[in-house]
């Protein structure tokens, strides 16, 4: 089959392509910024599009010629996401008629009957309809909380779970929700581009257990070798309450955990089994909580996470001093060192930055502006790296966002806190002229507003201790790193 994903950039489309290229499928991968696959392993197996939901005409473009397309696409971050999502649903259902595909498949989210859902659940039915009318045959395929290295659902039970022995819980612990590995999701997800024209409507999946929160908590426990959490639930924890206690103790922000929180106040458990008529249970069977957790913490152990939720980030905006850029006032700082580390060194310390290595200069003023930036609905600063070594472009990196990667020379960050304004920074190595490298760092801010002004020009006396400390300590690592046997 000729497959199209939209949302490849995304948690399930970055998994999702290498399984269909697994299965013999061809795969054109859409993405608005393709730079963000550039390093994907599969990069050279798949056809990598640009095109934007937005636009209809390229969307047109991307089916001709196609036989199937995937739709994981969802504004979930923007407030304006029903709308957008029902418009975005809306064109590429028409683009799909009239491009004549076979099918088309979308993930989207348990959702009890007769209930008054969450604007998130509403939505997703509400898009799942939306395809079903286009007169292609589609299959929509509802699950709840996805297990699985990386996404947001374990990401949000890993760091409640880890970092609260004790705590005070909601009501909605007490649902009832069938989760599913990510791993059979994507077997399902695979499976139904082959299922034939007469198979048109949603199946709910799910896998083999029906739990509570509050029980699936208790499992990662025991699966981490942690001690048994105390919980203790009350009734006023609403859920917008509750989205901001996990906005400050997990990297989940508060624009995804909102959205999310709202869902489990639901029971989602899987209405039927019909799906197993159509397409069969893997060979091994399905994947049970306990399992789906270890298998996810052992991926993060090894640094062998493929896709985050985080992954999916805003695209990309021009650097001010860009020639697309006309105006304005754009602030800026510049440090260049010579260090006797070889060009080699120094970026292996560059492009190891942030996460655990932390960001070589004042600890303390980073983990306050982290806590700062979540206080205010921000990413802050614990959405960490995905490996420990190397980074891709798109990558989210505590509260950056890696825009430009040219390794082993550029690595280029937008960031994604809260400031009144843009702000990038750049780290650069290159061979100096008498030997050893030349390090230079240059942070970049376009201030919105008098607010914006007024924020760098508060910030400016702790330049040197913040830039300078950085420039000074990544070029003293990369020497230490060079003599250390």
């Amino acid at each position: 089959m000729r497959c199209v994903v939209f949302g490849a950039t995304g948690y399930i489309g970055g998994r999702l392509v290498p399984a269909l290229l697994d299965a013999g499928h061809t795969v054109r991968a859409i993405a608005r910024d393709p730079g963000k696959l550039a390093e994907t392993p599969w990069r050279d197996q798949a056809e990598v599009v640009r095109a934007d939901l937005s636009d209809a005409r390229s969307v047109q473009d991307t089916l001709a010629g196609q036989d199937v397309v995937y739709y994981l696409v969802h504004s979930l971050q923007r407030k304006d996401f029903v709308d957008r999502d029902r418009d975005l649903a809306a064109t590429l259902a028409h683009a799909a008629h009239d491009a004549g595909l076979k099918r088309i498949v979308y993930l989207g989210g348990i959702a009890p009957d007769g209930e008054e859902l969450s604007p998130h659940l509403a939505s997703r039915r509400e898009v799942g309809q939306v395809l079903l009318g286009s007169g292609v045959p589609t299959v929509v395929l509802n699950a709840a909380v996805i297990i699985g290295s990386g996404s947001a659902s374990f990401e949000m039970l890993r760091y409640l779970t880890e970092r609260l022995p004790a705590m005070i819980t909601p009501k909605w612990v007490h649902n009832r929700i069938q989760p599913i590995a990510v791993r059979d999701v994507l077997h399902y997800l695979v499976h139904a581009a082959a299922l034939p024209p007469d198979v048109d409507r949603a199946f709910d999946i799910g896998g083999p257990d029906v739990l509570t929160y509050l029980d699936m908590m208790r499992k990662y426990a025991v699966v981490a070798k942690l001690p048994r959490r105390v919980v203790v639930p009350v009734p006023v924890l609403t859920p917008w309450l509750s989205a901001q206690w996990i906005n400050l103790v997990t990297p989940v922000p508060r624009g995804i955990a909102v959205p999310l929180i709202e869902s489990l106040v639901h029971e989602v458990v899987a209405g039927d089994r019909d799906i197993a008529a159509h397409i069969p249970d893997p060979d091994a069977g399905l994947v049970h909580v306990e399992q789906a957790i270890e298998l996810a913490l052992t991926r993060i152990r090894r640094s062998d996470v493929p896709t985050r939720w985080s992954d999916a980030g805003a695209p990309s905006d021009p650097l001010p001093t860009d020639p697309t850029w006309s105006g304005g006032s754009v602030y800026t700082d510049v440090r260049e060192l010579a260090t006797s580390a070889d060009p080699d060194t120094l970026w292996q310390v560059i492009e190891a930055i942030g996460g655990e290595h932390g960001w070589y200069s004042f600890p303390l003023a980073w983990s306050v502006r982290g806590w700062i930036d979540r206080l205010a609905g921000g990413v802050g600063l614990r959405r960490g790296r995905r490996d420990p070594r190397r980074l891709h472009t798109g990558e989210a990196l505590d509260w950056w966002r890696v825009e430009r990667l040219d390794r082993p020379n550029l690595l280029r960050l937008r960031a994604e806190m809260r400031v009144p304004g843009r702000a990038w920074l750049e780290l650069c190595a290159e061979r100096g002229e008498n030997g050893g490298s030349v390090y230079r760092q240059r942070a970049i801010f376009e201030p919105h507003g008098l607010a914006g002004h007024v924020y760098w020009k508060s910030i400016a006396p702790f330049h040197d201790i913040i830039f300078g400390g950085m420039a000074r300590n990544i070029t003293g690592a990369a020497e230490h790193e060079e003599t250390t046997p």
